[in-house]
C-alpha cells in the first residue's frame, strides 16, 4: 500500500490515508461501510462496485434518507411513491442491512416553516426511536420550494432532507464510537462542473476520530471518476432491475418532483400522478414563489411533451408503495431513461 496524502474539500485540511496500488481506500480497514443510497443508477453502482472489490455483503448498510418523513405518516409529498420499497427488495437481494432516516416532516414541513424550528432528525436503534436536534436551533421562515442552484442555503432540499440528516446520524448512533467507518456516495464528476471538484476521498463532516468517542468516519465517492456507460454496465452484470423511474424515461432518479426537473418530466409527473402534482402547484401559489423561476410548474408541464415510455405496468409500479416484481432481470436490456434527460445536480 502507498501513503499518500488526500486533501479534504470539507476541512481544508489534509487527511493521510491509505490507499490501495488500485487507487482505492484500504476496504478492508474499515470496521463498516455505510452506503448512502437514494435507489438511483449511480449510488447503486457504488455498492456494485464494493461488491466486486471483495467487499462482503454482510460488512455493508445501505441507508436511505426518506425526504418525505416518516413513511408511516401517510401520503409525502416529493418523493417517488415506490423509492423505500425498491430500496428495501434489493437490499433483500443482495444481502445487506437497510436503514433509514428523515427530517420529521420531511421537505414538505420544511418548506412550509414560518418562524419555527427546522424539525429534529429521525432513525430507530434496535427498534426505538432516537430524535436528536430540533429543540434549540433558530427560529426561521421558508415559504417557498427549494430553489435551482448550486449553494445548499438556496437549494436546501439537499442539505436539510439528506445531507444533514446522514452526519446527524453518523454522530448520534453509538454504533460508530470507536469504530472505523466509510461513508460511500454515489456523486460522478461528469454530472456537473460542481461535482467534478468534489474530492474523491476525504474525511467525512461527521469525523471525529480524535474527539471522546473515537469516531474515525471516511467518505468515498466511490464511482467519481466513472462514465454513465460505465454504471449501465455494472447493473447489467447484476442484471438488477433499476427503479422504475428510469423505465418510465427519466434518466436520474431524485425526488419524483425533483426542482430541476425538466418540462417533459414535469409533463409526464402532470400525466401520471395528477393529484400530487396539484398539491405541488397549489404550494407555488399559496408560497407566491415558483420552483423555476420564469414558469409555474402548470407551464412547465404545459411546454413539455410526457415520455413515450410512461404507460402501463411501470407507470403501475413507480405509483406503488410496494415492491412484488423480480430484482434480478434475466434478459436486461437499457430501460427508456438510459443516456436521457438528467436535469440536474448543478
Amino acid at each position: 500500500m502507498t501513503l499518500l496524502a488526500i486533501e479534504s474539500a470539507a476541512t481544508a485540511e489534509v487527511d493521510l490515508a491509505y490507499i490501495t496500488e488500485e487507487g482505492t481506500p484500504d476496504l478492508a480497514s474499515y470496521d463498516r461501510i455505510v452506503c448512502f443510497f437514494s435507489t438511483g443508477k449511480d449510488s447503486l453502482a457504488s455498492v456494485l462496485h464494493l461488491l466486486e472489490l471483495g467487499v462482503p455483503a454482510s460488512k455493508i448498510e445501505l441507508h436511505h434518507h426518506n425526504v418525505d418523513g416518516d413513511p408511516a405518516a401517510g401520503e409525502g409529498l416529493m418523493d417517488w411513491p415506490v423509492t423505500l420499497a425498491y430500496g428495501q427488495a434489493l437490499a433483500r437481494h443482495l444481502g445487506m442491512e437497510f436503514q433509514t432516516s428523515w427530517r420529521e416532516g420531511g421537505i414538505e414541513r420544511e418548506m412550509c416553516r414560518q418562524e419555527t424550528r427546522t424539525a429534529p432528525v429521525v432513525f430507530y436503534k434496535d427498534g426505538v426511536r432516537i430524535e436528536t436536534g430540533g429543540v434549540s436551533g433558530p427560529l426561521g421562515t421558508r415559504r417557498k420550494f427549494p430553489q435551482k442552484a448550486a449553494s445548499l442555503s438556496v437549494r436546501w432540499c439537499s442539505s436539510a432532507s439528506k445531507i444533514d440528516v446522514g452526519v446527524a446520524y453518523l454522530r448520534n448512533d453509538p454504533k460508530f464510537q470507536n469504530q472505523r467507518t466509510l461513508v460511500v456516495t454515489g456523486e460522478r464528476a461528469e454530472e456537473s462542473s460542481s461535482r467534478a471538484r468534489y474530492a474523491t476521498f476525504e474525511q467525512h463532516r461527521a469525523d471525529g476520530r480524535g474527539g471522546k468517542f473515537a469516531r474515525h468516519i471516511d467518505h468515498w465517492r466511490a464511482v467519481h471518476s466513472w462514465s454513465e456507460a460505465q454504471v449501465w454496465e455494472i447493473i447489467e452484470r447484476f442484471r438488477l432491475q433499476v427503479h422504475p423511474a428510469y423505465e418510465l424515461g427519466y434518466g436520474r432518479v431524485s425526488c419524483q418532483f425533483c426542482v430541476f426537473g425538466s418540462k417533459n418530466q414535469w409533463a409526464t409527473n402532470r400525466a401520471i400522478a395528477p393529484r400530487a402534482f396539484g398539491r405541488i402547484a397549489a404550494y407555488e401559489q399559496d408560497f407566491g414563489v415558483t420552483i423555476d423561476r420564469k414558469h409555474t410548474v402548470g407551464e412547465m408541464a404545459d411546454l413539455g411533451v410526457p415520455y413515450a415510455a410512461a404507460v402501463g405496468i411501470w407507470v403501475e409500479r413507480a405509483m406503488a408503495t410496494t415492491w412484488d416484481a423480480p430484482i434480478v432481470v434475466e434478459n436486461w436490456t437499457l430501460p427508456a431513461g438510459a443516456f436521457g434527460e438528467s436535469c440536474g445536480p448543478t
